[in-house]
């Protein structure tokens, strides 16, 4: 049986009839995951849970250990990941509210960790990286959007930034003229940590709020998280079925 990992906030943990039986911290040549692992069933299946910026959301996008994260997950055999992230929208079509499973990923991060082999490197780690994510798990997202009649978006690019700051209306702006759809600040390097160690990786992406300058209007975080609190019940629909599809 496919062990199926979930990285994302605490609320996921929320998902009905999901039964949590462990909270496992696990070691790392990497240091310490961002918390310690949620061990759980559904429907007599495996799944893991890992709050990427801890429990109580206090670690930045930029100080996340993606490496321990990705590591932890490994150890205990995961094989697929599914990665639920916030994003502000640049698209026209992605209004706030609308959930997309990106097929594309441009990385304007820095300074961060981007390989388990950085110490140890040898020629053959030069990894395939055309396609970021893995087409048959982004499948079974879709799939299960079908079956949940969930409207989602199939394809579009992410752009990375470093954050933890919002971005300025230049700089999305440069981002639409690259080709983004949308714009988060933890998409790298996650996914290809995980295709560094052969497992599986797909984002379901929640459009949180319009990038900076696509509206005249000011961010506001009370906005987002109105936004993300009604979004976030579609996603759970979809990772009950995800779940059910494995």
């Amino acid at each position: 049986m496919t062990t199926l990992a979930i990285i994302g906030g605490t609320g996921l943990t929320s998902l009905d009839g999901l039964t949590i039986s462990e909270h496992k911290f696990v070691e790392t040549p990497y240091g310490e995951p961002s918390s310690p692992l949620l061990l759980g069933e559904y429907e007599g299946k495996k799944v893991i849970f890992l709050p990427r910026h801890g429990p109580e959301h206090t670690i930045a996008p930029h100080k996340v250990n993606y490496r321990a994260n990705i590591w932890a997950l490994y150890a205990l055999g995961v094989e697929e990941i599914i990665a639920v992230a916030a994003v502000g929208a640049i698209d026209q079509n992605l209004a706030p509210g609308t959930l997309a499973v990106p097929d594309q990923i441009i990385d304007y991060t820095y300074g961060r960790e981007q390989s388990f082999y950085s110490d140890e490197f040898t020629a053959d780690r030069h990894l395939d990286f055309t396609y970021p994510y893995t087409s048959g798990l982004r499948n079974v997202i879709l799939a299960a959007a079908i079956r949940q009649k969930v409207t989602i978006t199939d394809g579009g690019t992410y752009a990375a930034t470093q954050g933890p700051r919002l971005e300025t209306a230049a700089e999305i702006k440069r981002l639409e003229q690259d080709g983004c759809a949308m714009v988060g600040m933890t998409g790298m390097p996650e996914a290809y940590l995980a295709r560094e160690l052969g497992m599986a990786y797909a984002t379901c992406a929640v459009m949180a709020n319009w990038a900076a300058g696509i509206t005249d209007n000011e961010i506001q975080m009370a906005d987002i998280e109105q936004v993300l609190n009604e979004g976030m019940t579609q996603v759970k629909q979809l990772l009950v079925e995800i779940i059910r599809l494995q």
